[in-house]
């Protein structure tokens, strides 16, 4: 994997820094790349996007519109060297990685079919006795964007596409574990003929993104990730009011499953939300909650179902994997520590044996599932503690308002489900559930870019992003307009 570097100007940048990092597949601990990190180009960057931004917000709808045509075509070329990369990167199995590489290029469809018309100026006649009124969307400006490295591409390339066609320009830092699979984005962008400065790209750590949240020419920050890092953001701007900040951060997510539910179908959508991506979605299902009638039948059926789940090498497997390893090492040690931290509070593991193939060797996890004798948040502190790793809870209720106010104990408020039957429990739960996301026989994962994607409490800080995320990019201003000019002085009462 060649890393070209930083990228402004409309060119590829080589750093030279005494910062360096390197880049292990966490598949098979195989080096893929080295970077080093400097902050020597930050003012470069700026300018660059500065200029980037005078040339976007230009530019007419139509050419904008054209060129995210032109990326997508682009894209769809490298659908195979971007799965490649995100598999390798992540540890994500390629049918997987696959799916994301081909979400990038759907998100283009969806921005301009759906997103666009967000955004459209509105004209009211007669707003006031012989006035027109205006509602017009103008771009923030020089926006960053801050990805993370479980959807190393999907997520960052939605924010980066409604900041485009909006007229704004982008300054892109992608989690520094997963720099190459980013980098291929900005390549597809810069073959679509984007104008220099619009797009940006900086490969760092965290103290290189600070630098660029707290400059003055930085607009908008639109970051993706970890509760702990969106805080830190919102420290470095909270002065400085001339910053949108749109956060999306991390979930505690709770499935519900009433007593009339399908059983099976219930199990098959919530096995998919707690281990899909080595469980490493902000949506991931991390408590299940069951009602006691069929909380035996659910628990032994489920936990048989996760012991068939093939767990292999991401590109090099013999048999389709179902998941792979979890983003680093140290990914592993904290997902292990959880584990241990759940059986330390009572909770009864319910697959002991699962067994891992011998040959790999990297940071793999197994599927771990639990069971819990009861919903006492005092007793299970977990159940409000996020985990970014394979793991679920399953959890007997009795009544649906104490699987709610579990459900409801966590500081986040991402996603939720419920599986039922009943109308009335599901509008219940949707009212009373604090979430951004909440589905009706359906698992908490695989949300839609034609609704809004974000959550409530610290999941996210009411900026949601997919169709919505449009929203952020703008500011709008309001105008009064007339050309009928007959105003004189004898109009003004009181003037003599």
């Amino acid at each position: 994997m060649n890393l070209q570097g930083n990228y402004f100007n409309g060119e590829f940048h080589e750093i030279s820094g005494s910062s360096s990092f390197e880049k292990h597949s966490p598949a098979d601990n195989k080096l893929l790349w080295k970077s080093n990190f400097s902050e020597n180009h930050i003012a470069d960057i700026i300018t660059s996007a500065s200029h980037g931004f005078h040339v976007m917000s230009s530019l007419s709808l139509d050419e904008r519109v054209n060129l995210l045509k032109s990326y997508k075509q682009e894209v769809l070329k490298r659908l195979d060297d971007i799965a490649i990369a995100i598999a390798l990167e992540v540890g994500k199995p390629l049918w997987e990685a696959r799916t994301e590489a081909n979400a990038i290029a759907g998100k283009v469809d969806v921005t301009i079919n759906d997103s666009l018309k967000r955004i459209v100026d509105k004209k009211i006649e007669n707003v006031l006795p012989g006035l027109t009124g205006h509602e017009i969307h103008k771009p923030l400006g020089v926006s960053l964007v801050i990805g993370p490295f479980n959807f190393p591409c999907h997520l960052a390339n939605g924010q980066m596409l409604s900041l485009l066609i909006s007229g704004n320009s982008v300054i892109f830092k992608p989690s520094e574990k997963t720099i190459y699979s980013a980098q291929i984005l900005i390549e597809c962008f810069h073959a679509a003929g984007f104008p220099k400065g619009s797009v940006n790209f900086i490969v760092g750590d965290g103290k290189i993104a600070s630098e660029l949240v707290k400059h003055s020419k930085v607009k908008g920050i639109f970051f993706t990730g970890s509760k702990a890092v969106g805080q830190k953001i919102l420290e470095n701007t909270y002065k400085d009011l001339s910053k949108m900040v749109a956060l999306e951060l991390g979930g505690k997510n709770s499935s519900i499953v009433h007593d009339d539910a399908s059983i099976d179908h219930s199990i098959i959508e919530i096995l998919k939300a707690a281990f899909l991506t080595t469980g490493q979605r902000c949506t991931s299902t991390g408590n299940i909650f069951v009602h006691k009638n069929i909380i035996n039948e659910f628990s032994e059926k489920f936990s048989s179902l996760a012991m068939k789940m093939h767990v292999d090498h991401p590109i090099e497997f013999e048999s389709l994997p179902f998941m792979s390893s979890l983003i680093d090492q140290g990914a592993l040690e904290t997902f292990d520590q959880y584990v241990k931290k759940v059986e330390d509070q009572g909770g009864k593991n319910l697959i002991p044996d699962f067994k891992l193939n011998s040959n790999l060797n990297g940071a793999y996890a197994t599927p771990s599932i639990h069971l819990l004798e009861s919903s006492d948040t005092r007793k299970f502190p977990i159940i409000g503690e996020e985990v970014f790793g394979p793991h679920c809870a399953i959890i007997a209720y009795d009544d649906i308002d104490e699987a709610i106010s579990a459900s409801n104990f966590t500081e986040f408020g991402l996603a939720g489900s419920v599986f039922t039957n009943s109308p009335e429990i599901h509008k219940k739960c949707l009212n009373e559930v604090q979430v951004g996301i909440f589905n009706l026989n359906r698992s908490t994962v695989g949300a839609s870019s034609k609704l809004p994607f974000g959550g409530i409490k610290n999941s996210g800080n009411y900026h949601p992003a997919a169709v919505s995320m449009i929203d952020s990019c703008v500011y709008k201003v309001s105008s009064l307009e007339t050309y009928a000019c007959n105003s004189t002085l004898g109009n003004l009462t009181g003037i003599k």
